[in-house]
């Protein structure tokens, strides 16, 4: 609905807005309950962690929070698992059973081994957007370590629906320790390469390569209009998403 001044201003939707020349606001999710969709990454470079969990079992933890809190509020939650392709589409659904249910088939299809090659995000965007027509909260669940090319999909998601990228990352992925000479493969390509992890300078570039990604993905993900949450392995998930929704 338009903005038409006094206290909806918080209310005010800021995507709609910036694409208008008038302000908007959202119409209260909380009397009709909220779509949720969770594009989950399924792929094998989540099967990593240094230190208090993998990479997956964040994504996983991140999954049993967002589900567990939105369904005490009358949303529906359905979800996409991706790997390489999209694996499976989970209808929406409401409700403790609801939630319970979709837990339950998400879980399953986890346990099915990802596939070898690069994660295609860009695809699984562009399947969310044909698939998901009622305008919905999407949060995207990944390391995005994917195929290049997925920022424009992640912008046309944003026109019509509130986008939040959920980043999954471990400390080890920005700070390569000193252990001597290792050998590090790509879990999705198996391409396999010997580093000495005692050169100085090796460390220094793989530290300004990392910081360099980072940069450029939080870049992209503000371009796109699509809110950053950062998960790490390091901290209990539910002390970040608390952190997180403390600023929103």
């Amino acid at each position: 609905a338009e903005y038409g001044g006094g206290g909806a201003a918080r209310l005010i939707d800021w995507n709609l807005t910036a694409r208008s020349d008038r302000p908007f606001v959202r119409e209260a999710h909380q009397e009709r309950g909220l779509d949720v969709w969770l594009l989950i990454d399924g792929s094998r470079s989540l099967e990593w962690g240094t230190t208090r969990a993998l990479k997956r079992d964040a994504a996983r933890e991140m999954v049993d929070l967002i589900t567990m809190l939105l369904s005490r509020h009358g949303s529906r939650v359905g979800a996409i698992v991706f790997d390489n392709q999209v694996r499976q589409v989970f209808p929406l659904r409401g409700g403790r059973q609801g939630r319970l249910r979709l837990m339950s088939r998400i879980e399953a299809q986890r346990a099915v081994a990802a596939t070898s090659g690069r994660t295609d995000l860009t695809t699984t965007l562009r399947d969310a957007a044909r698939l998901i027509t009622r305008p919905s909260l999407i949060i995207v669940i990944s390391d995005f370590l994917v195929e290049p090319g997925w920022q424009r999909a992640l912008k046309s998601l944003s026109i019509r629906h509130d986008v939040v990228a959920a980043r999954v990352s471990d400390p080890r992925e920005g700070d390569l320790p000193v252990i001597g000479v290792v050998t590090f493969e790509d879990p999705e390509t198996g391409r396999q390469v010997e580093v000495d992890t005692t050169s100085r300078k090796l460390r220094e570039r793989f530290r300004a390569a990392a910081a360099g990604r980072r940069d450029s993905l939080v870049a992209d993900i503000r371009s796109a209009r699509a809110q950053l949450l950062e998960i790490s392995t390091a901290e209990p998930v539910i002390n970040q998403l608390i952190a997180y929704l403390r600023l929103r």
